[in-house]
């Protein structure tokens, strides 16, 4: 039973039902793959490998998910902020050899697979929620700039040097009289009839139709004598199982590089499940940081390259009506059958037009709307969004990454550093006892100041605490008699506020005031133990309700 559990618990697609010949699944996986060939080929280029690694990192990556995953319909294969960052850590590494490249984004994929590993036997699935709503908006529109950046030589058919976002542009700007006009109608035509096919018709296969069309439109400007660059040969076959490259010098930064990216990867799968989360469907983050650890390491084995979510095709799936991860595994068999019989003729496709797939994507993840929205919402997380964007874009994606996290984590300290504090009394009519500021028939016990600080004590607030509790003491004197800190919020407490809590103590009581805590839990007065705060206050001046504390305050304060 036990052995059942385990396998239950590493392989829930075993258990799921995921009956891959209904109709519905088979659907959807025709669907799926008709969108992620040239898609993934494309998002290949983006990382600098040749097209057909995005194949080969796809055929792992869609099995592992079907079997280890807990969503029904998320769809895990490279993607292209995955795919940009991919060629942003390895690049320095190769050193211009195209063989060592390939050889080093397997090894990343193993490297960010490990890390996960690592990061599920320790835990740390809790990492997902560490990039912030507005942050990860930021992010992925700097992404999806970068992405149009790296694909304009491409789209221009143009041959440039630049690394940096204003060096390249300035030298696409001065190349552009140089452009190739048949290149650039070609790329153009494929663009707009992406999103014409978008608009028009969102059922249909719109990458694959657009693809097919750039690549006869690419064979009739040839017969014509017009050169269009095409992507070339493409191996027929599957991959053969190799042991990734990984570079002996500079293995922290390598290490760290891959740290970004399943970072990154994780966040990206976590938000896009829980975006396409159905009714009764649980997704479970350890879950899926597994399947996604899972999923790296394989793809590395198999020459292939670091492998995430991808929001489009998961939305392609439940439009498809997928009714389990048994689309993945029609989407698999197809995408094998395209690796062992197709593949040679996947050399015809104009590299304009991949490029035009790519920017396509990009735009999609420009979000104004969300700007917009952000915007309206708050000042302060609209701010964080541009910060965030600015960064990936100037100080590249894997600072880009550090500054994103290191935003989230400064937008939750100030908000748990200036909490919101309250006096508590009474409303006529309504039960409980409520802030004074939110209603304005309200009444205080007299002499009884109820405190209320709206956040776990911890040294980014302790000052405020003081400040907050020493003015609510201040206005109502004279006349105050007993000071009760609701502890409803104060859930937890480190040494330094604990500290400035045993101070406050101190003073009141040094003021001729009652000391109380009420509605304390346990874990709290555990952590309050070892300070002086509990012996200060007397455990007589502990309650468990707020009307136990006011019942017995009145109790001694009558004649």
């Amino acid at each position: 039973m036990a052995e059942e559990g385990l396998v239950t618990r590493v392989l829930p697609g075993l258990n799921a039902g995921l009956a891959p010949w209904s109709r519905g699944n088979v659907v959807a996986g025709l669907t799926v793959t008709a969108y992620l060939v040239p898609q993934v080929m494309a998002y290949a280029t983006v990382a600098g490998l040749p097209a057909i690694v995005g194949l080969w990192a796809t055929l792992p990556a869609l099995v592992v998910y079907a079997l280890m995953g807990s969503s029904r319909s998320l769809s895990l294969g490279p993607e292209s902020s995955v795919a940009l960052m991919t060629a942003a850590v390895i690049a320095p590494f190769a050193l211009g050899d195209p063989q060592r490249y390939a050889a080093l984004a397997a090894g990343l994929a193993l490297a960010v697979g490990v890390l996960g590993v690592l990061g599920s036997v320790l835990r740390l699935s809790f990492v997902s929620d560490l990039l912030s709503r507005p942050v990860l908006v930021g992010y992925m529109a700097g992404i999806g700039i970068l992405m149009i950046d790296g694909q304009l030589d491409a789209f221009f058919g143009i041959d440039t040097e630049g690394e940096a976002l204003l060096e390249h542009l300035g030298q696409v700007i001065t190349a552009t009289p140089t452009a190739s006009p048949v290149v650039v109608g070609l790329a153009a035509g494929t663009l707009g009839l992406l999103f014409l096919l978008a608009g028009w018709f969102p059922r249909l296969p719109g990458p694959l139709i657009a693809v097919v069309a750039a690549s006869a439109a690419a064979a009739a400007l040839g017969a014509l004598g017009w050169s269009v660059p095409l992507v070339g040969a493409v191996p027929q076959g599957l991959p053969a199982p190799a042991v990734p490259t990984i570079p002996d010098a500079g293995l922290e930064l390598f290490v760290l590089g891959a740290a970004g990216v399943a970072l990154v990867g994780f966040t990206d799968t976590v938000l896009t499940g829980r975006a396409f989360r159905e009714a009764g469907e649980h997704l479970d983050s350890a879950t899926e940081l597994r399947a996604m650890s899972a999923a790296n390491v394989l793809t590395g084995f198999f020459q292939g390259m670091p492998v995430s979510s991808s929001g489009s095709r998961t939305a392609l799936a439940r439009a498809s009506r997928a009714t389990s991860q048994g689309y993945s595994l029609v989407a698999a068999a197809c995408v094998l059958m395209v690796l062992l019989l197709v593949a040679p003729a996947l050399s015809v496709l104009p590299r304009a037009g991949l490029a035009a797939l790519v920017i396509y994507a990009a735009v999609q993840l420009i979000d104004i709307g969300e700007f917009r929205r952000l915007w309206r919402f708050s000042r302060i997380e609209f701010a964080l969004a541009v910060v965030t964007c600015l960064a990936v874009v100037l100080v590249g994606i894997l600072n880009g990454v550090l500054v994103a996290v290191g935003l989230s984590v400064l937008a939750l300290l100030a908000r748990v550093a200036r909490p919101h504090a309250a006096a508590l009394g009474f409303v006529r009519g309504v039960p409980g006892m409520h802030d004074v500021d939110d209603f304005t028939d309200v009444a205080e016990v007299p002499g009884l100041l109820v405190f209320r600080y709206d956040s776990p004590l911890f040294f980014a607030n302790a000052h405020d605490f003081l400040t907050e509790a020493r003015r609510m003491v201040a206005d109502r004197q004279p006349g105050l008699r007993w000071f009760a800190l609701n502890c409803e919020a104060v859930i937890s407490i480190d040494s330094t506020a604990a500290e400035a809590f045993e101070r406050l103590v101190g003073e009141l009581q040094e003021q001729g005031l009652t000391v109380c805590l009420v509605r304390a839990k346990r874990e709290l007065l555990e952590q309050l133990e070892p300070s002086g705060v509990l012996r200060a206050v007397g455990e007589q001046h502990i309650y468990p309700t707020l009307p136990t504390l006011v019942t017995e305050y009145r109790r001694r304060q009558s004649p």
